[in-house]
């Protein structure tokens, strides 16, 4: 799929991932709206202020993109949203919380696109940002974890529906990633060291390696309905791994 010059819509384009996919596209020479709640602070073709959570907003900014530059070529379903809460203390609104955004946003904001695309002809690709905690069992992130389940889901079943109208659907599934969100991790010491330690690359991802994948997943013409992991490899680490528990013998490093 040729990105240059179509029209490439994303949601939370403000910050964190979103951003510095709207960087990348736009060095793609794709124009490009950016749907948030905060101002985009970098120069893009068209800012809309949105809050996925509101479906009547979505609705209307969607209309707003394609008045102003066009239908959309390209669609980054980046808006988010983390917590923190064990199960038992959990609150039936800081559960909405994350819903709303994370599954029901993403979910209208995948649907109005599709149906911009749809009506003008468009043959679109459509990019979910999910992640490693859809698969993985984080304490205390019930709701953040189960959200991106969710989506990976949403993914797979829109594909296999909107394949018929040549556009594809897929998602790229983040690890722990130096955005925002990421921050409010630093009150917990080592955290950080810990997850570069069991990343297979050694390191924290950056907003921009996310970002890479999602470009280059959007302009791929034969892939749909896949769920990529771009996260550095944290997710191959086992929590079980005996090797963990294993002294090697410096001689057993290059077995």
């Amino acid at each position: 799929m040729e990105l240059r010059g179509g029209v490439a819509v994303v949601t939370g384009g403000s910050s964190g991932i979103g951003r510095a996919t709207v960087a990348r596209l736009r060095d793609t020479g794709a124009r490009v709206a950016v749907l948030d709640r905060v101002e985009a602070a970098d120069r893009v073709d068209l800012f809309v202020h949105c809050d996925v959570a509101d479906e009547h907003a979505v609705v209307q900014a969607v209309a707003d993109v394609v008045a102003g530059l066009g239908p959309p070529d390209v669609a980054v379903l980046a808006a988010g949203v983390g917590g923190s809460s064990p199960v038992l203390r959990m609150s039936t609104d800081e559960w909405d919380r994350v819903y709303g955004v994370n599954v029901r946003g993403l979910f209208v904001s995948l649907r109005e696109c599709a149906r911009a695309m749809v009506a003008h002809g468009r043959a679109g690709s459509i990019v979910a940002v999910g992640s490693v905690s859809g698969v993985l069992s984080d304490r205390w992130l019930a709701h953040y974890a189960s959200s991106k389940a969710a989506v990976h889901q949403l993914v797979r079943v829109a594909a296999a529906e909107l394949g018929a109208h040549g556009i594809r659907v897929n998602a790229v599934a983040p690890g722990t990633t130096d955005t925002p969100m990421f921050g409010a991790t630093a009150r917990l010491p080592g955290f950080r060291e810990k997850v570069a330690e069991r990343a297979a690359l050694g390191r924290v991802g950056s907003a921009d390696d996310v970002a890479q994948a999602i470009v280059a997943i959007a302009a791929l013409d034969w892939v749909t309905g896949q769920v990529v992991a771009a996260d550095g490899g944290v997710a191959l680490r086992s929590p079980i791994d005996p090797v963990e528990s294993m002294p090697l013998e410096p001689t057993d490093a290059g077995r």
